[in-house]
Protein backbone atom coordinates (compact mmCIF):
# COMPACT_ATOMS: atom_id res chain seq x y z
CA UNK A 1 0.00 0.00 0.00
CA UNK A 2 2.76 2.49 0.91
CA UNK A 3 4.22 1.67 -2.60
CA UNK A 4 0.99 2.17 -3.71
CA UNK A 5 0.78 5.86 -2.77
CA UNK A 6 4.26 6.64 -3.74
CA UNK A 7 3.28 5.62 -7.47
CA UNK A 8 0.35 7.96 -7.08
CA UNK A 9 2.54 10.52 -5.82
CA UNK A 10 4.92 10.24 -8.25
CA UNK A 11 2.00 10.45 -11.34
CA UNK A 12 1.17 14.40 -9.53
CA UNK A 13 2.23 17.23 -10.38
CA UNK A 14 1.95 21.05 -9.63
CA UNK A 15 2.16 21.55 -13.54
CA UNK A 16 0.55 25.16 -14.48
CA UNK A 17 -1.48 27.03 -12.52
CA UNK A 18 -1.30 24.16 -9.30
CA UNK A 19 -3.02 22.20 -12.38
CA UNK A 20 -2.15 18.51 -11.10
CA UNK A 21 -2.92 17.11 -14.91
CA UNK A 22 -1.51 13.73 -14.34
CA UNK A 23 -3.03 12.77 -10.92
CA UNK A 24 -5.73 10.40 -11.02
CA UNK A 25 -8.42 12.80 -9.85
CA UNK A 26 -7.67 14.75 -13.05
CA UNK A 27 -7.46 12.08 -15.15
CA UNK A 28 -10.65 11.38 -14.29
CA UNK A 29 -12.16 14.00 -15.24
CA UNK A 30 -9.28 16.27 -17.38
CA UNK A 31 -11.58 19.03 -18.63
CA UNK A 32 -11.59 21.69 -16.98
CA UNK A 33 -7.55 21.46 -16.65
CA UNK A 34 -7.59 21.10 -20.35
CA UNK A 35 -9.51 24.49 -21.07
CA UNK A 36 -7.70 26.10 -18.41
CA UNK A 37 -3.95 24.78 -20.17
CA UNK A 38 -5.74 25.70 -23.48
CA UNK A 39 -6.00 29.55 -22.61
CA UNK A 40 -3.50 30.16 -20.25
CA UNK A 41 -0.67 27.84 -21.92
CA UNK A 42 -1.07 25.30 -24.91
CA UNK A 43 2.12 23.90 -24.50
CA UNK A 44 3.01 23.42 -21.24
CA UNK A 45 5.87 21.66 -19.61
CA UNK A 46 4.77 19.24 -16.80
CA UNK A 47 8.05 18.05 -14.37
CA UNK A 48 6.85 15.13 -13.18
CA UNK A 49 6.16 13.76 -16.09
CA UNK A 50 9.02 15.39 -18.11
CA UNK A 51 6.79 15.98 -20.70
CA UNK A 52 5.48 19.27 -22.91
CA UNK A 53 1.98 19.07 -23.20
CA UNK A 54 0.23 20.49 -26.06
CA UNK A 55 -4.14 20.96 -25.65
CA UNK A 56 -5.03 23.29 -28.40
CA UNK A 57 -6.40 22.14 -31.72
CA UNK A 58 -4.31 24.17 -34.37
CA UNK A 59 -0.76 23.71 -32.26
CA UNK A 60 -1.91 19.79 -32.17
CA UNK A 61 -2.30 19.27 -35.65
CA UNK A 62 0.35 21.45 -36.58
CA UNK A 63 2.76 19.36 -34.42
CA UNK A 64 1.31 15.98 -36.15
CA UNK A 65 1.77 17.59 -39.27
CA UNK A 66 5.47 18.49 -38.59
CA UNK A 67 6.70 14.95 -39.28
CA UNK A 68 10.95 16.45 -39.19
CA UNK A 69 10.79 17.99 -35.86
CA UNK A 70 8.38 16.19 -33.78
CA UNK A 71 9.18 12.10 -34.40
CA UNK A 72 6.64 8.86 -33.41
CA UNK A 73 9.85 7.13 -32.11
CA UNK A 74 8.11 7.36 -28.60
CA UNK A 75 9.22 4.27 -27.43
CA UNK A 76 11.83 5.52 -24.41
CA UNK A 77 8.63 7.34 -22.93
CA UNK A 78 6.60 4.19 -22.88
CA UNK A 79 8.99 2.10 -21.82
CA UNK A 80 10.05 4.33 -18.95
CA UNK A 81 6.21 5.27 -17.81
CA UNK A 82 5.91 1.53 -18.07
CA UNK A 83 8.77 0.74 -15.74
CA UNK A 84 8.08 3.18 -13.52
CA UNK A 85 4.79 0.91 -12.34
CA UNK A 86 6.94 -1.53 -11.61
CA UNK A 87 8.35 0.78 -8.36
CA UNK A 88 5.38 -1.18 -6.62
CA UNK A 89 6.82 -4.80 -6.52
CA UNK A 90 8.59 -5.86 -3.68
CA UNK A 91 11.71 -7.71 -4.10
CA UNK A 92 10.22 -11.37 -4.36
CA UNK A 93 8.27 -10.06 -6.94
CA UNK A 94 11.06 -8.21 -8.69
CA UNK A 95 12.67 -11.81 -9.17
CA UNK A 96 9.64 -13.34 -10.02
CA UNK A 97 9.05 -10.40 -12.74
CA UNK A 98 12.60 -10.95 -13.82
CA UNK A 99 11.90 -14.57 -14.32
CA UNK A 100 8.85 -14.15 -16.75
CA UNK A 101 10.06 -11.61 -18.57
CA UNK A 102 13.33 -13.19 -19.69
CA UNK A 103 10.91 -15.78 -21.50
CA UNK A 104 9.30 -12.79 -23.76
CA UNK A 105 10.76 -12.45 -27.36
CA UNK A 106 11.70 -8.44 -27.75
CA UNK A 107 9.08 -6.61 -30.07
CA UNK A 108 10.64 -4.15 -32.08
CA UNK A 109 9.09 -1.03 -33.11
CA UNK A 110 7.06 -1.45 -36.11
CA UNK A 111 4.04 1.01 -36.95
CA UNK A 112 3.04 2.96 -33.83
CA UNK A 113 6.75 3.97 -32.94
CA UNK A 114 8.20 4.74 -36.12
CA UNK A 115 8.42 7.21 -38.48
CA UNK A 116 8.57 6.96 -42.70
CA UNK A 117 9.60 5.65 -44.80
CA UNK A 118 9.71 2.41 -42.11
CA UNK A 119 6.32 3.60 -40.82
CA UNK A 120 4.96 2.40 -43.97
CA UNK A 121 6.82 -0.69 -44.66
CA UNK A 122 4.82 -2.42 -41.65
CA UNK A 123 1.43 -0.40 -42.24
CA UNK A 124 1.39 -1.74 -45.87
CA UNK A 125 1.26 -5.03 -44.95
CA UNK A 126 -2.30 -4.98 -43.27
CA UNK A 127 -3.74 -1.85 -44.67
CA UNK A 128 -5.90 -4.15 -47.27
CA UNK A 129 -7.53 -5.43 -44.37
CA UNK A 130 -8.89 -1.68 -43.38
CA UNK A 131 -9.72 -0.29 -47.44
CA UNK A 132 -13.48 0.96 -47.41
CA UNK A 133 -14.17 -2.37 -50.04
CA UNK A 134 -12.83 -4.60 -47.32
CA UNK A 135 -14.68 -3.10 -44.15
CA UNK A 136 -17.95 -3.34 -46.55
CA UNK A 137 -17.48 -6.86 -47.65
CA UNK A 138 -17.21 -7.51 -44.02
CA UNK A 139 -20.49 -5.81 -42.75
CA UNK A 140 -22.78 -8.71 -42.58
CA UNK A 141 -19.89 -10.49 -40.17
CA UNK A 142 -19.92 -7.28 -38.00
CA UNK A 143 -23.60 -7.22 -37.57
CA UNK A 144 -23.80 -11.10 -37.12
CA UNK A 145 -21.51 -10.61 -33.54
CA UNK A 146 -24.03 -7.08 -32.51
CA UNK A 147 -26.93 -9.29 -33.60
CA UNK A 148 -25.79 -12.06 -30.73
CA UNK A 149 -25.33 -9.48 -28.25
CA UNK A 150 -28.20 -7.74 -28.70
CA UNK A 151 -30.21 -11.18 -28.44
CA UNK A 152 -28.70 -11.80 -25.02
CA UNK A 153 -29.55 -8.73 -24.05
CA UNK A 154 -33.26 -9.28 -24.41
CA UNK A 155 -35.47 -10.80 -21.80
CA UNK A 156 -33.05 -8.76 -18.92
CA UNK A 157 -33.38 -5.21 -17.97
CA UNK A 158 -30.44 -4.57 -15.98
CA UNK A 159 -26.62 -5.05 -16.83
CA UNK A 160 -23.36 -3.69 -17.15
CA UNK A 161 -22.90 -2.54 -20.19
CA UNK A 162 -19.50 -2.64 -21.05
CA UNK A 163 -19.23 -6.57 -19.54
CA UNK A 164 -22.67 -7.65 -21.58
CA UNK A 165 -22.11 -5.15 -24.77
CA UNK A 166 -19.16 -3.16 -25.36
CA UNK A 167 -16.46 -4.69 -24.04
CA UNK A 168 -17.40 -8.32 -26.07
CA UNK A 169 -18.34 -7.16 -29.21
CA UNK A 170 -15.15 -5.34 -30.42
CA UNK A 171 -13.25 -7.71 -29.08
CA UNK A 172 -14.90 -10.71 -31.26
CA UNK A 173 -14.70 -8.70 -34.33
CA UNK A 174 -11.01 -8.35 -33.81
CA UNK A 175 -10.21 -11.78 -32.63
CA UNK A 176 -12.17 -12.41 -36.08
CA UNK A 177 -9.90 -10.49 -38.39
CA UNK A 178 -6.75 -11.87 -36.64
CA UNK A 179 -7.98 -15.81 -36.91
CA UNK A 180 -8.28 -16.53 -33.37
CA UNK A 181 -9.78 -20.54 -33.35
CA UNK A 182 -12.35 -20.93 -31.33
CA UNK A 183 -10.37 -23.26 -28.75
CA UNK A 184 -8.52 -19.87 -27.94
CA UNK A 185 -10.81 -17.72 -27.48
CA UNK A 186 -11.50 -18.00 -23.74
CA UNK A 187 -7.87 -17.12 -23.40
CA UNK A 188 -6.98 -14.61 -25.99
CA UNK A 189 -10.22 -12.33 -24.45
CA UNK A 190 -8.58 -12.43 -21.31
CA UNK A 191 -5.08 -11.46 -22.06
CA UNK A 192 -6.28 -8.97 -24.89
CA UNK A 193 -7.46 -7.27 -22.01
CA UNK A 194 -4.70 -7.80 -20.23
CA UNK A 195 -2.76 -6.21 -22.98
CA UNK A 196 -4.56 -3.07 -23.51
CA UNK A 197 -4.75 -2.45 -19.67
CA UNK A 198 -1.01 -2.35 -19.63
CA UNK A 199 -1.27 0.64 -21.96
CA UNK A 200 -3.52 2.76 -19.74
CA UNK A 201 -0.23 3.28 -17.71
CA UNK A 202 -2.40 3.06 -14.59
CA UNK A 203 -1.32 2.33 -10.96
CA UNK A 204 -1.97 -1.35 -9.68
CA UNK A 205 -1.01 -3.76 -7.63
CA UNK A 206 2.37 -5.70 -8.04
CA UNK A 207 0.29 -8.95 -8.14
CA UNK A 208 -1.93 -7.59 -10.71
CA UNK A 209 1.32 -6.65 -13.02
CA UNK A 210 2.49 -10.11 -12.42
CA UNK A 211 -0.61 -11.66 -13.82
CA UNK A 212 -0.56 -9.13 -17.10
CA UNK A 213 3.32 -10.23 -17.35
CA UNK A 214 2.49 -13.98 -17.45
CA UNK A 215 -0.65 -13.56 -19.41
CA UNK A 216 1.74 -11.20 -22.11
CA UNK A 217 3.71 -14.44 -22.40
CA UNK A 218 1.03 -17.07 -22.77
CA UNK A 219 -0.34 -14.44 -25.35
CA UNK A 220 2.85 -14.37 -27.13
CA UNK A 221 3.06 -18.15 -27.33
CA UNK A 222 -0.27 -18.68 -28.61
CA UNK A 223 0.26 -15.65 -31.59
CA UNK A 224 3.55 -16.97 -32.84
CA UNK A 225 2.04 -20.97 -32.74
CA UNK A 226 -0.51 -19.47 -34.80
CA UNK A 227 1.96 -17.94 -36.53
CA UNK A 228 4.04 -20.97 -37.89
CA UNK A 229 0.59 -22.82 -38.32
CA UNK A 230 -0.45 -20.12 -41.36
CA UNK A 231 2.86 -20.00 -42.96
CA UNK A 232 2.25 -24.01 -43.83
CA UNK A 233 -1.46 -23.39 -44.02
CA UNK A 234 -2.68 -19.90 -44.62
CA UNK A 235 -6.26 -18.40 -44.15
CA UNK A 236 -8.41 -15.19 -44.76
CA UNK A 237 -6.72 -13.33 -41.59
CA UNK A 238 -4.50 -10.87 -40.13
CA UNK A 239 -2.06 -13.46 -39.23
CA UNK A 240 -1.92 -15.31 -42.15
CA UNK A 241 -0.78 -12.35 -44.20
CA UNK A 242 1.43 -11.10 -41.36
CA UNK A 243 2.90 -14.92 -41.69
CA UNK A 244 3.30 -14.84 -45.40
CA UNK A 245 4.43 -11.26 -46.36
CA UNK A 246 7.78 -10.54 -47.33
CA UNK A 247 9.75 -6.52 -46.89
CA UNK A 248 10.60 -6.03 -49.72
CA UNK A 249 13.38 -3.82 -49.36
CA UNK A 250 14.99 -6.85 -47.39
CA UNK A 251 13.25 -9.99 -49.35
CA UNK A 252 12.89 -11.77 -45.60
CA UNK A 253 9.33 -12.82 -43.79
CA UNK A 254 8.76 -10.73 -40.69
CA UNK A 255 10.34 -11.73 -37.36
CA UNK A 256 8.60 -12.96 -34.49
CA UNK A 257 9.53 -9.76 -32.57
CA UNK A 258 7.79 -8.13 -35.87
CA UNK A 259 4.71 -9.75 -36.18
CA UNK A 260 3.79 -9.81 -32.37
CA UNK A 261 4.35 -5.47 -32.16
CA UNK A 262 1.84 -5.49 -34.86
CA UNK A 263 -0.59 -7.73 -33.46
CA UNK A 264 0.42 -6.23 -29.92
CA UNK A 265 -0.92 -2.54 -31.76
CA UNK A 266 -4.36 -3.92 -33.21
CA UNK A 267 -5.40 -5.60 -29.99
CA UNK A 268 -5.39 -2.12 -28.35
CA UNK A 269 -6.50 -0.37 -31.31
CA UNK A 270 -8.84 -3.24 -32.56
CA UNK A 271 -10.87 -3.25 -29.30
CA UNK A 272 -10.45 -1.19 -26.02
CA UNK A 273 -10.99 2.15 -28.26
CA UNK A 274 -14.07 0.67 -29.77
CA UNK A 275 -15.43 -0.38 -26.52
CA UNK A 276 -15.00 2.87 -24.73
CA UNK A 277 -16.41 4.68 -27.10
CA UNK A 278 -19.71 2.14 -26.93
CA UNK A 279 -19.54 2.96 -23.19
CA UNK A 280 -19.36 6.65 -23.44
CA UNK A 281 -22.01 6.85 -26.66
CA UNK A 282 -24.27 4.89 -24.09
CA UNK A 283 -24.06 7.30 -20.72
CA UNK A 284 -24.83 10.18 -23.61
CA UNK A 285 -27.10 8.59 -24.58
CA UNK A 286 -28.99 8.20 -21.09
CA UNK A 287 -27.91 12.09 -20.32
CA UNK A 288 -29.64 13.20 -23.19
CA UNK A 289 -33.09 11.19 -23.31
CA UNK A 290 -34.50 13.32 -26.24
CA UNK A 291 -31.60 11.84 -28.41
CA UNK A 292 -32.61 8.29 -28.37
CA UNK A 293 -36.53 9.05 -30.25
CA UNK A 294 -34.72 11.44 -32.56
CA UNK A 295 -31.65 8.84 -33.21
CA UNK A 296 -33.42 6.03 -34.10
CA UNK A 297 -34.11 4.87 -37.67
CA UNK A 298 -32.07 8.15 -38.95
CA UNK A 299 -28.38 6.86 -39.78
CA UNK A 300 -27.09 10.04 -40.48
CA UNK A 301 -27.80 11.47 -37.18
CA UNK A 302 -26.40 7.96 -35.68
CA UNK A 303 -23.14 8.99 -37.30
CA UNK A 304 -22.73 12.33 -36.24
CA UNK A 305 -23.54 11.30 -32.75
CA UNK A 306 -20.58 8.74 -33.02
CA UNK A 307 -18.53 11.49 -34.11
CA UNK A 308 -19.42 13.36 -31.51
CA UNK A 309 -18.87 10.76 -28.47
CA UNK A 310 -15.69 10.35 -30.47
CA UNK A 311 -14.60 14.06 -30.00
CA UNK A 312 -16.34 14.53 -26.38
CA UNK A 313 -14.35 11.28 -24.93
CA UNK A 314 -11.31 10.64 -27.30
CA UNK A 315 -10.52 6.99 -26.67
CA UNK A 316 -7.11 7.61 -26.57
CA UNK A 317 -6.45 10.93 -24.64
CA UNK A 318 -2.97 11.71 -26.06
CA UNK A 319 0.19 10.23 -27.12
CA UNK A 320 3.70 11.31 -27.18
CA UNK A 321 6.01 13.00 -29.75
CA UNK A 322 9.81 13.44 -29.59
CA UNK A 323 11.19 16.10 -30.80
CA UNK A 324 14.17 15.68 -33.27
CA UNK A 325 15.69 19.37 -33.10
CA UNK A 326 15.58 22.69 -32.02
CA UNK A 327 12.57 24.57 -32.60
CA UNK A 328 9.37 25.75 -31.46
CA UNK A 329 5.70 25.22 -31.31
CA UNK A 330 3.42 28.39 -31.58
CA UNK A 331 6.09 30.31 -30.21
CA UNK A 332 7.05 27.65 -27.30
CA UNK A 333 10.92 26.80 -27.69
CA UNK A 334 11.51 22.74 -27.81
CA UNK A 335 14.97 21.50 -27.62
CA UNK A 336 16.43 18.35 -29.39
CA UNK A 337 15.42 15.88 -27.31
CA UNK A 338 11.98 16.92 -25.37
CA UNK A 339 9.13 14.64 -25.07
CA UNK A 340 5.72 16.20 -26.46
CA UNK A 341 2.48 15.41 -25.10
CA UNK A 342 -0.61 15.65 -27.70
CA UNK A 343 -3.87 15.98 -25.94
CA UNK A 344 -6.31 14.95 -28.63
CA UNK A 345 -8.91 14.58 -25.33
CA UNK A 346 -8.26 18.68 -25.31
CA UNK A 347 -7.71 19.14 -28.56
CA UNK A 348 -11.22 17.87 -29.36
CA UNK A 349 -12.99 20.32 -27.05
CA UNK A 350 -11.22 23.40 -28.36
CA UNK A 351 -13.98 26.26 -28.58
CA UNK A 352 -11.53 28.01 -31.22
CA UNK A 353 -12.46 24.85 -33.92
CA UNK A 354 -15.68 23.36 -32.07
CA UNK A 355 -18.49 26.14 -31.19
CA UNK A 356 -20.07 24.74 -27.51
CA UNK A 357 -16.95 22.27 -27.41
CA UNK A 358 -18.80 20.60 -24.14
CA UNK A 359 -21.76 19.72 -25.74
CA UNK A 360 -23.04 16.79 -27.73
CA UNK A 361 -24.21 18.35 -31.15
CA UNK A 362 -26.09 16.15 -33.68
CA UNK A 363 -26.33 18.86 -35.92
CA UNK A 364 -22.85 19.74 -35.57
CA UNK A 365 -21.07 20.61 -39.30
CA UNK A 366 -18.20 18.62 -39.99
CA UNK A 367 -18.27 16.51 -37.17
CA UNK A 368 -15.18 14.28 -38.64
CA UNK A 369 -12.56 16.71 -37.84
CA UNK A 370 -12.24 15.31 -34.41
CA UNK A 371 -9.10 14.06 -33.54
CA UNK A 372 -9.74 11.03 -31.48
CA UNK A 373 -8.04 9.00 -34.28
CA UNK A 374 -5.06 11.15 -35.06
CA UNK A 375 -4.56 12.42 -38.34
CA UNK A 376 -1.88 12.33 -41.10
CA UNK A 377 0.45 9.61 -41.54
CA UNK A 378 -0.50 7.65 -38.15
CA UNK A 379 -4.02 8.27 -38.39
CA UNK A 380 -6.02 5.26 -37.16
CA UNK A 381 -5.40 2.37 -39.97
CA UNK A 382 -8.30 0.64 -37.69
CA UNK A 383 -10.91 3.55 -37.71
CA UNK A 384 -12.87 2.32 -40.72
CA UNK A 385 -13.98 -0.68 -38.75
CA UNK A 386 -14.07 0.85 -35.69
CA UNK A 387 -16.63 3.41 -37.03
CA UNK A 388 -18.84 0.33 -38.72
CA UNK A 389 -18.79 -0.99 -35.50
CA UNK A 390 -19.94 2.13 -33.43
CA UNK A 391 -22.52 2.96 -36.29
CA UNK A 392 -23.94 -0.51 -36.20
CA UNK A 393 -23.98 -1.44 -32.88
CA UNK A 394 -25.67 1.96 -32.06
CA UNK A 395 -28.16 1.51 -34.87
CA UNK A 396 -29.11 -1.90 -33.62
CA UNK A 397 -29.20 -1.16 -29.76
CA UNK A 398 -32.01 1.66 -30.77
CA UNK A 399 -33.84 -0.25 -32.99
CA UNK A 400 -34.06 -3.24 -30.02
CA UNK A 401 -34.45 -0.75 -26.95
CA UNK A 402 -36.75 1.84 -26.26
CA UNK A 403 -35.21 3.83 -23.36
CA UNK A 404 -31.87 3.70 -21.65
CA UNK A 405 -31.47 4.89 -17.59
CA UNK A 406 -28.66 4.67 -15.23
CA UNK A 407 -28.58 1.99 -12.46
CA UNK A 408 -28.96 3.70 -9.53
CA UNK A 409 -28.83 0.57 -7.05
CA UNK A 410 -24.63 0.29 -8.52
CA UNK A 411 -22.01 2.31 -8.56
CA UNK A 412 -21.90 5.29 -10.74
CA UNK A 413 -20.15 5.28 -14.02
CA UNK A 414 -16.62 6.60 -13.85
CA UNK A 415 -13.12 6.97 -16.03
CA UNK A 416 -10.27 5.03 -15.22
CA UNK A 417 -7.40 6.79 -13.80
CA UNK A 418 -5.33 6.66 -17.48
CA UNK A 419 -2.73 8.72 -18.97
CA UNK A 420 -3.30 7.44 -22.19
CA UNK A 421 -6.73 5.89 -22.84
CA UNK A 422 -9.96 7.01 -21.33
CA UNK A 423 -12.14 3.85 -20.69
CA UNK A 424 -14.84 3.36 -18.57
CA UNK A 425 -14.85 0.45 -16.40
CA UNK A 426 -18.60 -0.18 -15.66
CA UNK A 427 -21.63 0.70 -16.70
CA UNK A 428 -24.75 -0.24 -14.82
CA UNK A 429 -27.77 0.27 -16.86
CA UNK A 430 -31.83 -0.58 -17.33
CA UNK A 431 -33.50 -0.40 -20.36
CA UNK A 432 -36.49 -1.28 -21.76
CA UNK A 433 -37.17 -3.65 -24.87
CA UNK A 434 -39.18 -2.37 -28.11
Amino acid sequence: MEQDAELLDYLKGDGMSDIALFSPETLIDPYSAYKQLRDEAPVCFIKEMNVHVVTRYDLLRDAIRRTEDFSSKFDAFLGGAQQMMFSVLDDEQKQRALEVASKMIVTPPTMLTLDEPEHTKYRSLVSRLFTASQINLNASDVRRVIDTNIEAMRGKSEIDFMEAFAFPVPLVIIADRLGIPEQDRAFFYEAAAAAASGLKISPVSGEVLLKRMQLAVELQQLLIRLTNARRTEPREDMITILATSRLDDEDRLLTDGEVLSILNQFLVAGHETTTSTFGWGMLNLIKQPGLVDRLRGNDKLIRTFVEETLRLEAPVQGLPRLVTRDTDLGGYALKQGDMLMLRFGAANRDERQFPNPDSLDVDREKPGLQMAFSSGVHHCIGAPLARQELNLGFQALLDAFSSFRLDESKAAPVADPSIILRGMPHLHIRYDSI
